[in-house]
């Protein structure tokens, strides 16, 4: 049995449970006004919103799974381990940048209610 895809499994559970903390951002705020509690909560609902399982993680995840599929080419251990690996690595790097995504909808959301964002 060819062990190779379970080395990406600590990958998968590290993205996996940093996942909400984008969406739950706080960003730092200069001179926080009454409305902070309740926009900081709004804000980070529609960060929510952007989903991890977006159309451009599937892409990244098909992408990588052919390019691990023909990288695999010798055997089928070694084209299905190709497969699994390369959908990982294609759809972990590409929900990395969603949990960016997710940060960012809440700093543009928080100043788009008139907070000044310092970071």
């Amino acid at each position: 049995m060819n062990y190779k895809p379970l080395l990406l499994l600590p990958l998968l559970a590290t993205l996996t449970a940093c996942g909400a903390t984008a969406a739950r951002y706080q960003p730092v705020v200069d001179q926080p006004n009454v409305r902070y509690s309740s926009d900081l909560a709004e804000c980070q609902k529609l960060a929510e919103s952007r989903s991890y399982l977006n159309d451009d993680v599937k892409t990244a995840a098909l992408a990588g799974a052919v390019t691990g599929g023909v990288l695999g080419l010798g055997s089928w251990d070694d084209s299905l381990g190709g497969v699994v690996i390369g959908s990982l690595i294609g759809a972990g790097s590409t929900a990395w940048g969603t949990r960016e995504e997710r940060k960012n909808i809440v700093v543009q959301c928080m100043r788009g209610r008139d907070h000044l964002i310092a970071g």
